[in-house]
């Protein structure tokens, strides 16, 4: 018999690599700190170190432990890899930041899938036109209700008030505690514009609409929404100092021609550390298939007290279940917008199976 040594043993490799599998993660502790203002193709644009002199912006591709979870305008995230910022360089987004507030929307009231429009924000900008494209209630209804649900302050922005008066449109939100900025022509900036501060208030302020909206504006991140050809962009231009393309309406359709293709945060001209605004896409739909009925009724405040008439288990979609709702409105309580404040109300409670489509949310882990 031969004498059998070392040499004589062959190792086959492994063909998933040498090293052993763990499910420990590294902690990333050199990782930097950076607020995404921008999202284009797999891309991730970032700025760390902000409002100190070693400010930079960065390119960053997303980890691949983090291929399921959306990234977006906002978000803080965690970074390593290159991180000088320098041309053709790309960094490693590798976490995501705990957020504080999240603005999401889905495509209709009975998709299951949740789509976040933006992270962080402490205030959600509604912007309409007084016409052209005629202003709708039910986009503002529903942004409010989005608002509300997510934590964020909504502020009221109706553009194009020398083509048309708003008053009718404003006399829907009168009962709103809610900041309402009327932008009109140049003309009419010269000597002030209508505003309504939180109060209430009715007030003849001095200044354009653009200086009106820096003071509300500043040292928040505020996220501005808003159909196609409402103004949305030029406005943001006008704060900013940008060059964020704009469009006009469709003379034959309406509505207006889309222009911004993602989201994009932007610094507010002169404002204090932390001043962001997000222009966001024009939104054709606003679904809130993930909000539940009972927090739908918060973003109505002129109504809610009359549901304390109501029976239990009153889903208030209804008025031939006895609901208090309508009672409330004939007694002019919720004012002369009242029954048309109701009628809109209805419709978000009605619309969709709501329960089945968060069912299917929550089956689906609510995956952007």
């Amino acid at each position: 018999m031969r004498d059998w040594d070392e040499s004589d043993v062959r190792i086959r490799p492994n063909k998933k690599g040498s090293r052993p599998r763990t499910k420990d993660r590294p902690a990333y502790d050199e990782a930097v700190i950076g607020r995404i203002i921008t999202v284009d193709r797999g891309r991730y644009t970032a700025i760390v170190d902000e409002d100190t002199d070693t400010e930079r912006v960065l390119i960053a591709a997303r980890a691949r432990e983090l291929r399921r979870s959306p990234v977006v305008a906002g978000d803080f995230v965690a970074l390593v890899g290159d991180t000088t910022g320098a041309p053709d360089t790309l960094a490693r987004l590798v976490r995501v930041q705990d957020r504080r507030t999240v603005l999401r929307r889905s495509a209709d009231d009975t998709d299951p899938i949740e789509r976040i429009v933006v992270a962080n924000a402490d205030q959600l900008v509604i912007v309409v036109a007084a016409a052209n494209p005629e202003p709708r209630t039910g986009f503002i209804d529903r942004a409010l209700v989005a608002a509300y649900d997510a934590g964020i302050a909504p502020l009221l922005l109706v553009t194009k008030a020398d083509v048309k008066d708003p008053a009718e449109l404003l006399a829907n939100y009168e009962y709103l505690d809610m900041t309402v900025v009327v932008s009109r022509t140049a003309s009419d900036a010269a000597s002030g514009i209508d505003a309504r501060s939180d109060d209430g208030q009715s007030a003849r302020l001095a200044g354009t609409a653009v200086g009106q909206l820096k003071e509300h504006l500043d040292g928040k991140v505020s996220v501005m929404v808003g159909h196609s050809g409402v103004g949305k962009s030029t406005m943001v231009n006008a704060l900013t100092g940008s060059q964020r393309a704009t469009g006009g309406v469709n003379s034959v359709t309406g509505r207006g021609r889309h222009t911004s293709s993602s989201a994009l945060a932007l610094r507010l001209s002169d404002g204090s550390p932390g001043s962001w605004i997000v222009d966001t896409p024009g939104i054709r739909s606003f679904g809130l298939a993930h909000v539940d009925p009972d927090r739908i009724l918060q973003a109505f405040p002129d109504l809610q007290p009359g549901t304390d008439a109501c029976e239990r288990g009153c889903k208030h979609d209804n008025a031939a279940v006895n609901c208090g709702l309508d009672p409330w409105v004939s007694q002019g309580h919720a004012g002369d917008a009242g029954t048309a404040r109701l009628a809109s109300l209805r419709r978000l409670l009605s619309t969709g199976d709501r329960t089945e489509g968060r069912a299917q949310a929550k089956e689906l882990g609510t995956i952007l």
